[in-house]
């Protein structure tokens, strides 16, 4: 592929391979696709990474030729990399910059025009370093949350803070952060505050790298929109050149939904009743401790409320055999299972496409966070948006049983919908094109903005 046309704009996209990272900034690079018609995009990724998703039978030729994978290597000496580990995280990071470097000097060549443009995930604070050496914007997502971002960006702040013994207490609030009131030391993400006598693992060093490097960059984008948490999003727009709300990328995404369901999950719930079915997902990387697990189904039989669970662990049909209000998949097309009537909670680790998804489907969430952001997500849904419940620690039967009613049967669970309700319409505002809605289209015009970096710089 040579596009004969030397204006056309040549943008490089940096991927972090691992978890959910590399779908959504494919999903963006989509959408500016769409948008730049003089645009070839080069996507950078592990092996791995890009045969998962650039597997689609459903792009377009067109599409194909705009979006370009390069595979790029693992750090891994026989380049096989197995499902992802700390091992195969580590080694993933001490082979960057220069398997990106290397990545951009072939595409240059095969695509005939200098690289205009690199977008990256917001971890690669290298690539800010990268585009400065070519004098070119550098566009970082961030594919959490507006809150986690404000947390790592003051990284050094709050270190500085819990430097004295007398304040590191794991019931000291974050009420120095705007914004944090109702949050605590326990509910930052891993990685910003250092336990005494530990260092840094290289993640925390990334990351710490990233808080310092952002404000450099041309814009940084994220998966949100402004009215989901707009003091939040108001203050990290005065801390960057711009921050840029794009979401949420379900309502936004370009590319058709053919609603893949090999496991008929849709025609199941068909046959509920409205707001009976529990959903239960804690997405692709984690799978639960068996005891939690069987403690949650112990909860499900008691209880009597349908469930749908996407179930990655083994098939253990043991545990399940005796609830038959259930159905257990390994997969199920969680953005229409989120929208369909029937389903009336969401069991999730509090992942924020997960959270996305959920408001887009205007179902309260039960909160199981394992690590990362995900405890300050699960903060956030209980105490400031009051659109779910939390469950901390060890969880009993009891602990669920109380969360599932409080959701699906008590007046709190009435409460949580309408709130989540009012979120899911200000969420399509938000995407649509309208002068007469207060906010509307916020972010279609961010997105406008960024195609103006990326098509102009």
């Amino acid at each position: 592929m040579a596009p004969t046309d030397p204006t056309t704009r040549h943008v490089a996209v940096l991927a972090f391979p691992f978890g959910t990272h590399a779908a959504p900034l494919l999903t963006l690079v989509r959408d500016l696709s769409a948008a730049a018609p003089d645009a070839v995009f080069s996507f950078f990724s592990t092996s791995r990474s890009n045969k998962t998703h650039f597997s689609s039978p459903s792009s377009s030729e067109e599409e194909t030729s705009k979006v370009v994978p390069y595979d790029i290597g693992d750090g891994i000496r026989d380049g096989s990399a197995a499902a992802p580990t700390i091992e195969t995280v580590d080694a993933f990071l001490n082979a960057v910059p220069g398997n990106f470097e290397r990545g951009l000097v072939e595409a240059e060549k095969v695509v005939g025009v200098k690289i205009g443009c690199l977008v990256s995930d917001a971890f690669f604070w290298f690539a800010g370093e990268m585009a400065g050496e070519r004098r070119i914007p550098w566009v970082p997502l961030w594919t959490s949350g507006p809150r986690s971002l404000l947390s790592h960006f003051y990284t050094d702040h709050i270190r500085r803070r819990f430097e004295d013994p007398e304040h590191n207490k794991e019931d000291q609030t974050l009420n120095f952060l705007p914004g944090f009131s109702s949050f605590r030391v326990t509910d930052l993400p891993l990685g910003i505050i250092i336990p005494p006598g530990k260092s840094e693992s290289p993640f925390d060093i990334m990351l710490h790298k990233m808080a310092q490097t952002l404000p450099k960059a041309n814009a940084v984008v994220i998966n949100s929109f402004h009215q989901i948490d707009s003091q939040i999003s108001t203050h990290l727009k005065t801390q960057f050149h711009k921050f840029l709300n794009l979401g949420p990328f379900t309502l936004t995404n370009t590319k058709p939904n053919n609603e893949y369901d090999p496991n008929n999950c849709l025609e199941w719930l068909s046959r509920q009743n409205p707001r009976s079915v529990v959903y239960i997902s804690f997405g692709s990387l984690v799978v639960p401790h068996a005891d939690k697990v069987a403690i949650l189904v112990e909860a499900l039989k008691e209880s009597g409320f349908s469930f749908l669970w996407s179930y990655r662990g083994e098939n253990n049909t043991t545990l399940f055999e005796e609830t038959l209000n259930g159905k257990l998949v390994s997969w199920a097309p969680q953005v229409e299972v989120l929208k369909h009537p029937s389903v009336g909670a969401f069991v999730t680790h509090c992942g924020w496409n997960s959270i996305l998804e959920s408001i887009v489907g205007g179902v309260p969430m039960i909160c199981c966070p394992f690590f990362g952001d995900q405890m300050m997500n699960m903060r956030t849904i209980e105490d400031v948006w009051g659109i779910g419940v939390g469950i901390e620690g060890v969880a009993s039967k009891h602990d669920f049983l109380k969360a599932l009613r409080s959701v699906l049967v008590e007046e709190e669970g009435k409460g949580m919908r309408e709130r989540i309700g009012v979120m899911k319409k200000l969420a399509y505002e938000a995407v649509t094109v309208d002068d007469n809605v207060v906010d509307g289209g916020s972010s279609r015009r961010d997105f406008n903005d960024l195609v103006e970096i990326i098509t102009k710089g």
